[in-house]
């Protein structure tokens, strides 16, 4: 069984980093995105001017091979992240490079350890790659990553419709989607503060338990929530927190 999950916008390094070089995919994005002012870094990715500058460092210093790496899982800092404990055993460190796998319009489709650098892109930013967007770019090799894996074992997404809609609507339909609900007074609720916390409990769950099928997935208690069946099927799990 492999997770998908997605990346952050918050980064924070954990750990001390080292150089490694950019994939061969990633440079022409690089290249574009180099060439940009701050300016104009504000407007693409919909930040503010303070945030723009610090982007325009990072992408100076990847251009100029000065870019500093670090282990994925422990850069990205964002809320989903902050619920994941990060000090890996070796054997968490074995089940996540076989297990889970992040998604990004930088880098592509990586295992959750892979070594890479501080950046900030989405695939709601507007570039334009041999003329195609980010999503039609990335989505060969989204796609082939699917298909390579999708006929042997489960492919669990812990992915916002953002990143879902990089893959081909056919191959995306393979995918067993997971969300998260809460549950007041009778009414469930959802939102992304929800969405994100739960996913990263869940995904600390399955980490430290080194969950590898669908039937024991559906076991997990964490963090108040559980498993609803009621409300699932079998390409969408549905797990959900009761609030007194």
């Amino acid at each position: 069984m492999k997770f998908l999950i997605p990346p952050a916008k918050e980064v924070r390094a954990h750990s001390q980093g080292h150089h490694v070089s950019l994939p061969d995919r990633s440079q022409p994005i690089l290249k574009i995105l180099a060439q940009v002012n701050p300016s104009e870094l504000e407007k693409i990715y919909k930040i503010k001017s303070d945030a723009a500058k610090i982007e325009a460092q990072h992408l100076t210093a990847l251009q100029n091979g000065k870019a500093l790496s670090y282990p994925a899982l422990g850069l990205f800092n964002g809320l989903m992240y902050r619920q994941i404990d990060r000090d890996l055993t070796d054997l968490d460190k074995k089940f996540t490079r076989e297990h889970i796998f992040i998604t990004s319009a930088f880098y592509g489709i990586i295992n959750a350890l892979a070594d890479i650098a501080e950046h900030r892109l989405d695939f709601s930013c507007k570039v334009q790659v041999n003329g195609r967007s980010l999503k039609n770019y990335w989505r060969p090799v989204y796609d082939d990553f699917l298909k390579s894996i999708m006929n042997n074992e489960p492919v669990i997404s812990l992915l916002s419709s953002e990143f879902e809609s990089v893959f081909s609507p056919q191959l995306a339909k393979s995918l067993i989607r997971i969300t998260f609900q809460e549950e007041s007074a009778g009414q469930l609720k959802t939102h992304s503060t929800i969405s994100k916390k739960g996913r990263g409990q869940l995904l600390n769950q399955i980490i430290k338990q080194k969950i590898q099928t669908i039937e024991v997935l559906k076991t997990l208690n964490f963090s108040g929530f559980s498993y609803r069946q009621e409300l699932s099927t079998d390409q969408h799990l549905v797990f959900i927190k009761t609030i007194e």
